[in-house]
């Protein structure tokens, strides 16, 4: 097991289930982007069209940074601030494409 963390409870990856949203509150800061990435991927390939990015209201830096990385993105369609019920300003409506 050498560079392995031998007191770690989970010895092998835990395989999170893919859901129509993602809260990236448990997150770095640094990761973020990254995660993003992954979980549209991830996302697209569980069929999913429509998805809600979770990032919070705070002073808007992490929504910046979400929706600088979505404008990019090859696989999203369009995206937008979700309604007041599903997050409003501290989350994000995301279309991928088919």
């Amino acid at each position: 097991m050498s560079g392995e963390d031998e007191d770690s409870p989970f010895p092998e990856p835990v395989e999170i289930p893919i859901e129509r949203s993602i809260d990236l509150h448990y997150f770095r800061p640094s990761e973020v982007v990254d995660v993003l990435d992954a979980y549209l991927e991830a996302a697209r390939e569980a069929g999913f069209r429509e998805v809600r990015v979770i990032h919070g209201r705070g002073r808007g830096v992490q929504r910046a940074r979400i929706r600088a990385r979505l404008e990019q993105h090859p696989q999203v369609e369009r995206f937008a601030d979700a309604p007041g019920d599903r997050g409003g300003w501290g989350a994000t409506l995301v279309w991928l494409r088919p």
